[in-house]
């Protein structure tokens, strides 16, 4: 997939495969919070709604791995091949904030 100016320069021309498949996690994940929120109106046990979330997070971790292997098979792979070595100190720098 080809990248817009390359990710670099914050814009990416994806695939509707991609867009579906980023978009589903999306949708999930929306629909967990959606459930947490009910589960505190409805008073649920507290270990309970902390499970919810730990799961909320495991899928967000999830969204992130995907979009970052796209990211770098994309955007990175093609801007090293153009000879815009930033894009590593870009990844680096990215990495060091998922990280934190």
């Amino acid at each position: 997939m080809d990248c817009i100016n390359c990710c670099s320069h914050k814009a990416k021309q994806r695939s509707e495969e991609e867009i579906k498949a980023l978009t589903n996690r999306l949708n999930r994940i929306e629909g967990q919070v959606r459930g947490v929120k009910k589960m505190i109106e409805t008073n649920v046990y507290c270990t309970d709604i902390l499970i919810q979330v730990s799961a909320i997070q495991a899928a967000l971790n999830a969204f992130n791995r995907e979009l970052l292997a796209n990211h770098i098979h994309t955007c990175v792979a093609n801007d090293i091949r153009n000879g815009k070595d930033e894009t590593i100190d870009e990844l680096v720098f990215l990495l060091q904030k998922l990280m934190k």
